[in-house]
């Protein structure tokens, strides 16, 4: 079991305190390149706001192995076609309603796609944070879903920090050190190019030195 991530900054608790005391169903985004850490702050401000928050990743939304393949797309995966952006956007506006319970997927890395229905989401719940790279695309899909959160805080870490957590990631589950360095050069940081080129959208943009996110 892993262990609890540190306490939430005091101002970004504020931030997530006065989502969570506005009323009625809000979204919180969480987005980034790959590697910049979205899934541990999620957990952060889950720990903070405990049961009033439910997390749910964007990953859940990317496109089978074997759908990967057909499409020829595998030596790509993680590049905004390779997920189901249509399907994101639909479970965005089903958990902005907050009238039902909604199941969403999640990502497993050692199968290497999502598993349906993993995550639920009870209408009482207040807040939802949702965190991927995409989340202020504008493109492939995606335009929605900037408009569909409440607020978005964008993830900047040092890029050379950010790199070393995604070939330490790339050979967790698989990879050799080599083929884990090949696939961040060549896919993670086109895609990451991508994914900072929508920065200007976000509502706040934290910058990370050691894993203590400030404004």
């Amino acid at each position: 079991m892993s262990a609890e991530p540190p306490a939430l900054p005091g101002p970004l608790g504020a931030r997530v305190d006065a989502l969570v005391s506005s009323g009625g169903r809000r979204l919180l985004g969480i987005a980034g390149p790959p590697g910049a850490g979205k899934s541990t702050l999620g957990r952060r401000v889950a720990v903070w706001a405990g049961a009033r928050c439910v997390v749910v990743p964007m990953d859940g939304f990317h496109l089978a192995p074997h759908e990967l393949t057909r499409l020829g797309r595998a030596d790509r995966k993680g590049a905004p076609d390779t997920f189901d952006a249509a399907g994101f956007v639909a479970l965005l506006r089903r958990l902005r309603t907050g009238q039902e319970t909604v199941w969403a997927p999640e990502y497993h890395r050692e199968l290497h796609h999502g598993v349906a229905g993993a995550i639920p989401v009870p209408p009482q719940v207040p807040l939802v944070v949702v965190e991927g790279n995409y989340l202020l695309l504008a493109t492939d899909g995606f335009g929605p879903v900037a408009e569909l959160l409440d607020e978005t805080w964008y993830l900047a870490p040092d890029d050379g920090l950010r790199r070393e957590r995604l070939v330490a990631r790339h050979v967790e589950f698989g990879k050799t050190p080599e083929r884990a360095r090949e696939w961040v050069a060549r896919s993670d940081e086109a895609n990451a190019a991508l994914v900072a080129a929508s920065a200007g959208r976000a509502d706040l943009v934290l910058r990370d030195a050691v894993g203590d996110w400030a404004p």
